[in-house]
């Protein structure tokens, strides 16, 4: 069995979900965060989009664990932030050079048993907390650190870029890190998977996926922030309120966000009237004249302060 599929972090940027499904894709695995606490600035909207557009998606965290409890730590903060969300893939432990190198600045070294008591001890307790768990890793790290057997005890998804698989006992390879998605500016990891996890994962009775039933599709337009927008100013502007956005994008603090982020927007919130989702290369002055209107119409309709200054991948409203 081969399903294509690909994973992702912030480092893609805004995502069309869509886009990457039609394209054929029928999993992801998504970045939900690192080290004790800290969220992946996407992973909200990527793993909301995919529950959305019933993609089957997993979640990932790399590891900055200096021990056993640490990593228990991590697991519980990778849980926490996946929990509201449908998980139909595993929950991974990405473990790299990278991580052996942050311990290293702390003061512990990354031997091979602590490295296997630290995989372990993550996957153990996500496999407490309900989950099925896996471990992530590449073959440098794996032939210097990890037994190959233990990828006969938790899932293994393997980093090994080639065109040829080399027969190693994993469950999804990551074949590339320099794939082209759809709907996805710059490089992009994709993967093949050799189990179908998320029947697997249905049928076993992991996730939690009877707490957490698919979400009916939701039609909304996407809105980049710009520069000394509000939430509240935003909402006004389309007809609905803060709270709706706030719960809509998974916006902890309404009080925060920041220039460049991507939020959706209700579809039937701003009312009546055309909508146009801004394109890389476009300027208001090519948009007004293509709708029949002006540049100062479209800046007061939308908020725009500076008509030189907008974001490809907002929906402006027509008048």
């Amino acid at each position: 069995m081969s399903i294509q599929g690909l994973d992702v972090s912030e480092f893609q940027g805004n995502i069309d979900w869509t886009q990457v499904k039609n394209a054929g894709y029928r999993f992801a695995m998504v970045r939900a965060g690192y080290g004790f606490s800290t969220l992946d600035q996407t992973f909200r909207q990527n793993i909301a989009e995919c529950n959305r557009i019933g993609m089957p998606a997993g979640a990932y965290w790399f590891c900055y664990a200096i021990s056993p409890e640490t990593a228990v730590q991590e697991a519980d903060a990778c849980i926490d932030a996946i929990s509201p969300y449908r998980i139909e893939y595993p929950v991974c432990y990405d473990i790299e050079q990278a991580s052996v190198n942050y311990a290293a600045q702390n003061g512990v070294t990354i031997t091979p048993d602590l490295a296997e008591r630290i995989v372990k001890a993550f996957c153990n307790r996500v496999e407490e907390r309900g989950y099925f768990a896996m471990y992530y890793s590449n073959q440098d790290f794996l032939n210097a650190y990890l037994p190959w057997e233990m990828a006969h005890r938790y899932a293994l998804w393997y980093a090994f870029y080639d065109k040829r698989y080399d027969g190693i006992d994993c469950g999804i390879w990551q074949y590339t890190n320099t794939g082209s998605v759809p709907g996805i500016s710059g490089n992009v990891d994709l993967d093949i998977s050799f189990d179908d996890y998320a029947a697997i994962i249905r049928e076993g009775g992991f996730n939690h996926l009877n707490d957490t039933p698919t979400p009916p599709p939701t039609d909304y337009i996407t809105y980049v922030v710009q520069p000394g927008d509000t939430l509240s100013e935003i909402a006004e502007r389309y007809g609905t309120t803060y709270q709706a956005l706030a719960a809509l994008n998974g916006i902890s603090n309404p009080d925060l966000i920041y220039a460049g982020q991507t939020i959706r927007i209700p579809e039937d919130s701003g009312g009546s009237g055309r909508y146009y989702t801004i394109r890389p290369g476009d300027t208001l002055s090519e948009i007004a004249e293509r709708f029949g209107t002006t540049v100062n119409a479209l800046a007061a309709l939308n908020g725009i302060r500076d008509p030189n200054l907008i974001y490809a991948g907002t929906t402006i409203r027509i008048p």
